[in-house]
């Protein structure tokens, strides 16, 4: 294992480590805002994990906020009974980018259930078929990640679906309109191609499945790993 990538696994454990400590102390709960969650989330990231640099737009996103693309800013709303909600945190590790989602559900609802448990299986899905392909342009692994959320019954969420992480800040393309770096629709360039400096990339793999009739959505997201392929 290169040492970049040994970094960023160190850094995506830790990121783990942080999520599970929060459900673990029972932080995960109705009646508090996203906003009070997402302050206790960098609370203990910051006391516990040693981490005071983080990014990302809104780390907790409740009930029909999960229905809303990364881009997109709703407004702070209460965690209700029996919601679904996810983290999406972005926090920097020793300079290392973790940029790890989780989605968690309160109560039994079988339907927020459901799509809790989908998207971790399509998320293991895309992984494997990833590390199969020789060539692959950014369109087409957002195509192929496009028809396996429609294969689950889904509608995809987000205008990309993954991009590149690493030393923070990680590689930023020339122009800062090019796609290059993201996994996006209309990035033609093949995503398994060396960097400019002749350094091989790591991709991020974020899913965003959303169930409009239902008005709920899941999130999950991490590095893509060859260890996890059968």
């Amino acid at each position: 294992m290169s040492e970049t990538k040994k970094q960023l696994f160190n850094a995506q454990q830790k990121a783990i480590e942080l999520f599970d400590t929060v459900e673990n102390r029972g932080l995960i709960v109705a009646g508090k805002t996203e906003a009070q969650l997402s302050d206790e989330i960098v609370q203990i990231a910051t006391k516990e994990f040693g981490t005071t640099t983080h990014w990302g737009k809104k780390i907790v996103r409740t009930g029909v906020n999960t229905l809303q693309p990364y881009i997109a800013d709703p407004p702070n709303i209460m965690i209700q009974e029996d919601d679904i909600l996810f983290f999406d945190f972005h926090p920097v590790f020793n300079g290392w980018e973790a940029d790890l989602s989780r989605t968690y559900v309160l109560g039994n609802d079988p339907l927020k259930l459901k799509i809790k448990k989908d998207i971790e299986a399509a998320w293991y899905a895309a992984n494997e078929w990833y590390f199969k392909q020789t060539t692959l342009t950014g369109s087409q692994f957002f195509n192929y990640v496009d028809s396996l959320t429609k294969s689950y019954g889904y509608q995809f969420g987000n205008p990309i679906a993954g991009h590149i992480i690493g030393y923070y800040p990680h590689e930023q393309p020339d122009d800062p309109n090019d796609l290059c770096l993201d996994v996006h629709p209309d990035n033609h360039a093949d995503i398994l191609q060396s960097d400019k400096n002749g350094n091989q990339r790591h991709w991020m793999l974020e899913l965003h499945f959303v169930d409009r009739q239902n008005n709920i959505g899941a999130f999950f997201e991490q590095l893509l790993d060859d260890s996890l392929c059968k």
